[in-house]
């Protein structure tokens, strides 16, 4: 999957999903449930949101019986748009200092 610079900035511009793509990169590699994470909104929202970063070609996600799972494309991610990752995570901790 090709990552295009204006999906990609534009599957980030909600705080929720930068949200996710921190704590993927703040996690160990691999894969990790989507119910494992935190987000203050309605279960169809979450998917909204998982689907948004899926289809920028953010994250890849694996259904498995009754749940699903992710994990970033932090390799792919990193080898089209090198820093950005760093980028992100440090604008997403700032924001949260200031709140």
């Amino acid at each position: 999957m090709d990552l295009d610079l204006g999906t990609v900035l534009s599957a980030l511009a909600d705080r929720h999903r930068r949200g996710v793509v921190v704590d993927l990169l703040d996690r160990p590699d691999g894969e990790h449930a989507c119910a494992s994470f935190e987000l203050p909104v309605a279960k169809s929202t979450r998917t909204h949101h998982w689907r948004v970063l899926r289809q920028a070609g953010l994250i890849h996600q694996r259904d498995a019986g009754n749940g699903s799972f992710v994990r970033l494309r932090r390799d792919e991610i990193s080898a089209r748009f090198p820093g950005l990752l760093d980028s992100i995570r440090h604008a997403h901790h700032d924001e949260r200092r200031s709140e």
